[in-house]
């Protein structure tokens, strides 16, 4: 799973995900909070609270259900539709997500993201064995932000990582964060 800055559409994000053993992606555009949510649990970052899709983890676990799998289930217009194939000791049930906080939770619960071939012809696409994108797709481009990022010095890039975690803005963070390892490890 990638997360990426979309350029279709201002304010949103792009969620890839790819194929185990193959060479499809699938992009999915999602808004700034859940792409913060979703950033947040794959750096492994502890908010100093609990952000929305960490507290309906802990209520799972807290009466003993678990998140299995997550199955993105339908695409319609351009709309994804997901659900979480949850369990407890007495049932198994299917619940309906939005497939931005599914993505969330199944990242947090560290569970399998499952869909259909049709859904991978529709929507997904081809990369060659070289990693280079077989039909372009105008979803996504790498992570933004990094050329202005470049321009700060050490000290400015370490007070900006302090105030974008004050405001909780994980994303922003990760480059940051990311900038500075670069400029450290040389």
């Amino acid at each position: 799973m990638a997360l990426s800055h979309s350029i279709t559409q201002t304010h949103s994000y792009a969620v890839v995900l790819g194929e185990v053993n193959g060479l499809r992606r699938l992009p999915i555009v999602i808004g700034g909070f859940e792409a913060q949510a979703i950033a947040v649990a794959l750096e492994r970052m502890s908010p100093s609270r609990p952000l929305t899709h960490d507290l309906m983890k802990n209520f799972m676990m807290a009466f003993n259900v678990e998140l299995h799998e997550v199955v993105i289930n339908d695409l319609q217009e351009g709309i994804f539709y997901s659900k979480l194939v949850c369990s407890s000791a007495n049932d198994t049930v299917e619940i309906d997500s939005r497939t931005s906080d599914a993505l969330a939770l199944a990242v947090r619960f560290g569970c399998p993201i499952f869909t259909y071939d049709n859904i991978l012809d529709q929507a997904g696409i081809l990369m060659e064995d070289d990693g280079k994108t077989k039909s372009v797709s105008p979803v996504t481009t790498e992570t933004g932000g990094s050329d202005d990022l470049k321009a700060l010095s050490l000290e400015e890039l370490e007070g900006l990582l302090a105030e974008v975690l004050d405001h909780e803005d994980y994303i922003r963070a990760i480059a940051i964060r990311d900038e500075i390892k670069s400029r450290k490890s040389k």
